[in-house]
């Protein structure tokens, strides 16, 4: 899988993006992971950002927690079923402006074979120059939402009550981007 755009102009900056989650476990305590292998097309408008858009693509098989044995249960059919439904996506369908500095992304996200509306908590960075001239955009973006909403019911009750696995995942985005050359020259 590809982990730059390839087309709108911007390139990922993959040592300064990544896609990121926690669950609670056990009630006490969260779990966190991240997504190692996704891209991304941006069309990014700098003069009104509610006229960009953005299509992410995420590789399911590469959720990592660091717990191998973990990562294999959530490739599974419990869960993502990595090996029926390759990828996860989320596409933009509007942006709407909360202050100059914080949007919200509304779009949907397909986690297997299920599609629901999610809104994206976004604060924008801001546009600037690196040290060797490369223009550059940075955004983070944050939601929560409920796994089972996406058919992801896999559990264990405890015997303390509660549940081995919370419904509530929370999930936050960083991105930045370069401008391409070929958007630099034109």
């Amino acid at each position: 899988m590809s982990t730059t755009q390839t087309n709108g102009g911007w390139n990922l900056d993959l040592a300064h993006s990544g896609i990121h989650f926690s669950v609670r476990h056990m009630v006490i305590a969260k779990v966190r992971g991240r997504f190692a292998k996704f891209a991304a097309n941006a069309l990014i408008d700098e003069k009104d950002l509610t006229r960009s858009n953005v299509d992410v693509t995420i590789d399911a098989a590469s959720i990592d927690t660091g717990i191998a044995d973990r990562d294999a249960h959530l490739r599974s059919p419990d869960f993502l079923d990595a090996e029926r439904f390759p990828t996860l996506s989320y596409k933009s369908k509007r942006v709407e402006r909360v202050t100059d500095s914080h949007y919200r992304l509304v779009g949907n996200l397909t986690i297997r074979d299920v599609t629901r509306e999610v809104s994206l908590d976004v604060d924008y960075g801001g546009f600037g120059k690196d040290p060797w001239g490369n223009e550059r955009v940075g955004f983070t973006a944050k939601t929560s939402l409920d796994r089972k909403d996406f058919g992801l019911h896999w559990n264990q009750v405890l015997e303390t009550g509660g549940v081995l696995v919370g419904d509530r995942v929370d999930i936050e985005i960083e991105i930045e981007a370069a401008r391409s050359k070929e958007q630099r020259a034109a």
